[in-house]
């Protein structure tokens, strides 16, 4: 074989080499021989040691390319078996510190990563859970150790009643009193825990949804429809909110339910139109329960206030009839004693007291004897008496 040229080909006069060199893999060559003396030389360049910088620079690629997993091709003119099929080339300090600069550069970019405010991170080596990641740079030595960054204080809904999941997705629920109510409600949430988010939910939407569907239809079986529709929607929300919670926190699933949203509760579609004349017709009745009611009510606080009215008034006879009777046995014991001590003046006293009791409110003039002749032929016959009497007493002349 002719003499080896200075990228392992033959070294021929003519600058064509063996057949058989050209023919060989570059791995089949040796790395890093000297240029024999009589090597290739640049035209017009003096010194065969020193390449220019072009060719050193075309060189640092070539090598670069190959380290990298690529072929190279071969560089330079001139001596035999340097054709542009790629042959070998050596190593020197340049490449591999080219080389080393890019791979670490690598490293370093695929090992650092930066947490936002609204995330954390969990680390894993070979799979396991190592280290949770907060807020700002963290390091994370690839490729040993991986990190998955979680936004954690994002809200998430799923929504549950909507059809948009699949047919299986119906709110569609049987009450106590064995009606159907169509239920639309949201379960907002976020993640408290990456690591177990990560770790013990495949799926956690599809695990909210199941939870949710089986906790509300649990709810629902023990309530009735009237309440659902009106006054009980607030209960049925928060009483949803902690049962998801509490089967959450059984599963270790890392998830916090903020709020439950009901947004609809409604009868089936192909029923609402009866459904509604029903809940006018019990509307109407209840306004008419609620009416009769208030005249009951009415009409027997009068006639309790009538009845105590009356005992009031009988008491009050009573007791004036007693005190009267009271009154009246004290005066005529008096009387007596009066009577006792002076009968005859006592007796003329009553006798007048009486005659004035009995004739002061009699409206009639009595002439009494000694007038004229004793038979009242005297008086006027046409001389209204009593008008006059009447006059006089009121201040009139």
């Amino acid at each position: 074989m002719a003499n080896q040229g200075p990228w392992g080909g033959g070294g021929g006069g003519n600058g064509g080499g063996d057949d058989e060199d050209r023919g060989k893999r570059p791995s089949d060559r040796p790395w890093g021989d000297k240029q024999p003396p009589n090597g290739p030389r640049r035209p017009g360049q003096g010194d065969p040691q020193r390449p220019e910088i072009d060719e050193l620079m075309k060189k640092g690629q070539e090598r670069l390319r190959v380290l990298m997993g690529g072929r190279g091709n071969g560089g330079g003119t001139g001596g035999g078996g340097r054709g542009p099929s790629g042959p070998n080339f050596g190593l020197n300090r340049t490449t591999i510190a080219v080389a080393g600069l890019a791979v670490v550069a690598l490293w370093a970019f695929s090992s650092f990563y930066r947490v936002q405010t609204n995330e954390q991170s969990v680390e894993f080596l070979f799979g396991r859970s190592v280290a949770v990641g907060t807020e700002g740079l963290n390091f994370a030595p690839w490729p040993f150790v991986t990190a998955e960054v979680v936004a954690v204080t994002n809200e998430r809904t799923t929504e549950i009643g909507t059809g948009r999941a699949g047919p299986t997705d119906t709110g569609l629920m049987l009450t106590r009193d064995q009606n159907i109510v169509d239920m639309e409600y949201q379960v907002v949430w976020n993640i408290r825990d990456p690591e177990m988010y990560l770790f013990n939910l495949a799926d956690p939407a599809d695990t909210i949804r199941a939870v949710a569907e089986s906790a509300m239809r649990d709810i629902i079986a023990r309530s009735e429809l009237a309440p659902i529709l009106n006054r009980d929607r607030g209960s049925i929300a928060t009483d949803l909110r902690e049962a998801v919670q509490s089967t959450l926190d059984e599963y270790q699933s890392g998830i916090n339910v903020i709020r439950v949203n009901l947004d609809r509760a409604d009868p089936p579609e192909e029923v609402i139109d009866a459904f509604r004349e029903v809940q006018a017709a019990q509307q109407e009745r209840d306004r008419l329960e609620k009416e009769a009611d208030a005249y009951a009510n009415r009409v027997l606080a009068q006639a309790r206030g009538d009845a105590a009215q009356t005992l009031e008034q009988a008491e009050g006879y009573r007791a004036q009839a007693v005190n009267n009777a009271s009154g009246e046995a004290a005066r005529f014991n008096s009387i007596y004693e009066e009577y006792v001590n002076a009968p005859e003046v006592t007796r003329r006293r009553m006798y007048l007291e009486t005659m004035e009791e009995v004739f002061g409110g009699i409206n009639k003039i009595i002439i009494g004897e000694g007038l004229n002749d004793g038979s009242g032929q005297g008086v006027v016959p046409y001389l209204p008496l009593d008008q006059l009497r009447s006059n006089n007493s009121g201040g009139t002349n």
